[in-house]
């Protein structure tokens, strides 16, 4: 008898089984033109879909401005909450990316993709946060401005004469498997921005 033979049947199935794997992690990105077309309103109205559809799902970070329809969509949505860094004397508030590893969630909400992080934070910026997660099996829905685009620096600056600093590398465009465009008319971006 083959030592195979002599296992007991609990000793075979356990041979058998194998390690989930692990998820295959999506990016989706809502792009827009600019600031206010509505980036986080149709994450958050996305976010709200995946939960009426059992996602397992929480907000990481979202970015309210102020803007009350945003706060609105936040309400009954799961979020980690946001923690707390001191500098220079000023409590910043950050998204908390070893809670939202803990938590494990199916999908996490990561607003303004370009963000520059605290210092002292893991990564200097949002995006290489939004990678850690997408490594770790964690799917992500984020917010990103075209002028955020590094390739798009020099365009933006001819157009608008602005250098933008907080920039994403193209790289982390070419790693999303979804681009979502977000867009407005000129009358209309004039009309919410009032």
């Amino acid at each position: 008898m083959t030592e195979e033979e002599s296992k007991s049947p609990d000793a075979l199935l356990a041979d058998l089984r194998v390690d989930e794997p692990p998820r295959q992690a999506r990016l989706k990105i809502f792009l827009g033109m600019c600031p206010g077309v509505g980036k986080t309103y149709a994450m958050l109205r996305s976010a709200h879909q995946l939960l009426s559809e059992g996602v397992r799902m929480v907000v990481g970070v979202a970015e309210t401005h102020g803007r009350e329809e945003i706060v609105a969509l936040l309400e009954g949505l799961p979020s980690v909450p946001l923690r707390s860094v001191e500098y220079q004397g000023i409590t910043l508030h950050e998204m908390d990316l070893d809670s939202i590893l803990a938590t494990r969630p199916e999908i996490v909400l990561v607003d303004e993709l370009a963000h520059t992080n605290a210092p002292g934070s893991r990564h200097p910026k949002r995006y290489q946060d939004v990678l850690e997660l997408l490594d770790a099996g964690i799917s992500v829905y984020s917010t990103l401005n075209v002028q955020h685009i590094e390739s798009r620096l020099d365009v933006v600056r001819q157009i608008t004469g602005v250098t933008v600093t907080e920039t994403v590398p193209d790289s982390v465009l070419d790693r999303a498997d979804e681009i979502q465009l977000i867009d407005l008319t000129p009358e209309e971006l004039r009309q919410r921005l009032k």
